[in-house]
């Protein structure tokens, strides 16, 4: 049996600790490395792997003299690009937490670079493995909603009081628009094609960054998607809801967050339900889990399988974060090329 694929991971605060670590783990691969500047993280990085070199920076896992066979960078989104075009330089396949960077032309330039060094870069879209995506795409598939109209999803929760940390804080890096409006619109585009039009409304209401966001998309097949984020949300929407003329797929709550609906979901053994008017029946959670993400990195670096998320996926997605910023600033539609 071959070495499992060894992964060096850069940031171990929510992202790291939560979203990487225990998933790389989970899907067999081995964190080799783990970088981060913080003492008390760097102790609670030694504590959950305990095999792993702790180390102080990027740069000092780049230096060591063992590297990984691929870097995940889970820092600030703020520093994404920077770190990328470093892991690049070095010739380690990278693995980037979403946004690739904080605007389209960042992004395309990181590709660009991955590109030209022949170096592997894919973009951690993790959502995309959800149990709520994985059953719509299966409903999709099988043409059970008919021909859809409109997709909406919802990222809001109760928090009116924000957190002291860099998503609330940080105007360049941090924000909804950037961290979950990465999420909705790579969930939107995946599922219904391009967009072609957006309008946006982006404000921030208790924090310095945005808390409070909504898009819409017109995709070029005339969908449309309205996506929204909020943090000062006192009664939070359906997770999800897709109409077509065949019926709909509705999510009504969403990894605990309380929300008005959560007696609709007491049994948990389903993914969401298939609404027709009053008739209301569950739907069976699609197979996978989101350690598949990493099991498909595995197969990418060590069998040269496609990249789990195309970096310019990434991209695109950029391109309509910075059409929703303009939208915002302008109050108008903006088309996109």
């Amino acid at each position: 049996m071959s070495a499992p694929v060894r992964v060096g991971v850069v940031g171990y605060g929510l992202g790291g600790r939560v979203f990487h670590v225990p998933v790389i783990e989970g899907a067999g691969l081995e964190v080799s490395h783990v970088a981060t500047s913080n003492p008390e993280r760097a102790a609670q990085a030694q504590a959950a792997v305990p095999g792993a070199r702790i180390v102080g920076s990027l740069a000092d896992l780049l230096a060591d003299a063992e590297l990984p066979d691929v870097v995940v960078l889970t820092s600030p989104s703020a520093h994404h690009a920077a770190q990328a075009h470093e892991v690049i330089d070095a010739g380690i396949a990278v693995v980037v937490d979403k946004p690739l960077a904080t605007d389209a032309a960042a992004a395309q330039a990181v590709v660009e670079h991955a590109e030209a060094a022949a170096v592997p870069l894919t973009v951690y879209q993790n959502r995309r493995w959800d149990d709520e995506q994985r059953t719509l795409r299966a409903l999709l598939e099988a043409g059970v909603l008919g021909q859809v109209h409109r997709f909406e999803r919802r990222w809001e929760r109760w928090r009116p009081e924000p957190l002291d940390r860099w998503k609330e804080t940080d105007t360049v890096g941090g924000g909804l628009l950037l961290d979950l409006g990465a999420h909705l619109v790579d969930a939107a585009v995946q599922m219904f094609g391009p967009a072609v039009r957006v309008y946006a409304e982006v404000r921030g209401l208790k924090s310095p960054a945005d808390d409070d966001v909504f898009l819409a998309l017109t995709h070029a097949n005339s969908v449309v998607s309205h996506l929204s984020a909020g943090g000062v949300v006192g009664a939070p929407g359906p997770r999800t809801r897709v109409l077509g003329d065949r019926g709909a797929f509705l999510v009504t709550s969403f990894e605990g967050e309380p929300n008005p609906f959560s007696s609709l979901d007491a049994d948990g053994a389903h993914a969401g339900w298939l609404v027709h008017g009053e008739q209301r029946t569950p739907v069976p959670v699609e197979p996978g889990e989101p350690a598949d993400f990493y099991r498909a990195v595995a197969a990418w670096i060590r069998e040269g399988a496609p990249a789990p998320v195309d970096p310019w996926d990434a991209v695109r997605t950029a391109a309509v974060l910075d059409a929703a910023r303009e939208s915002a600033r302008t109050g108008q539609v903006v088309t996109l090329g």
